[in-house]
């Protein structure tokens, strides 16, 4: 029992390596390139409250740490999950933290995963914190991934932060963009 207990660990663990590498090699692919405009758009609260909603652009670069997590007693081997560890740089200066899952097939170039990570610092100088949810799919080759804050997570100055991330990776370096939008009462 002990040799069979030893080889499904040995594959889940292969399977989770797998994974991880499944992700990373979706990535490029995953990309959506986004770039928006600037613009403004004004509404009224009830209250009689004027307030102003602007979307913003926001870009830089960021690293991403993905280490494997293994549990031998959940789940089925082709599912992977992963901690998430990233550095955003430029207008976005954060760390985050998070969890992902992975889910790989038989057919070459079809594969997906989801994820949420909580990310901390300053976006275009406004301290506090939000979450991030990912939903990535690639069918034979073709990929499609969302992005988006978690509605009503933001924390701090980023209360009110809603938006879509995209990622773009160039020579493996990882670039991201955000447009996002900030509810202020003025």
């Amino acid at each position: 029992m002990f040799d069979v207990t030893k080889k499904a660990r040995s594959n889940h663990e292969t399977l989770s390596r797998a994974g991880a590498a499944v992700v990373l090699g979706l990535l490029p692919f995953l990309t959506v390139g986004s770039f928006a405009q600037t613009h403004a758009d004004s509404s009224f609260s009830g209250a009689g409250q004027k307030e102003a909603i602007v979307t913003t652009h926001a870009s830089g670069t960021f690293e991403v740490k993905l280490n494997p997590q293994t549990d031998d007693k959940v789940g089925d081997p082709t599912v992977g999950r992963m901690s998430l560890d990233k550095e955003f740089h430029g207008d976005l200066e954060a760390a985050s933290k998070g969890q992902m899952l992975t889910a790989m097939t038989d057919v070459k170039g079809s594969a997906g995963y989801v994820a949420i990570e909580r990310v901390t610092g300053k976006l275009h100088g406004h301290s506090g914190t939000f979450a991030l949810q990912h939903s990535g799919s690639m069918t034979r080759g073709a990929p499609q991934l969302t992005i988006t804050v978690v509605p009503d997570s933001g924390t701090g100055e980023l209360v009110g932060l809603a938006g879509k991330m995209t990622i773009n990776i160039v020579d493996g370096k990882h670039f991201y963009d955000f447009e996002y939008t900030l509810a202020k009462s003025q």
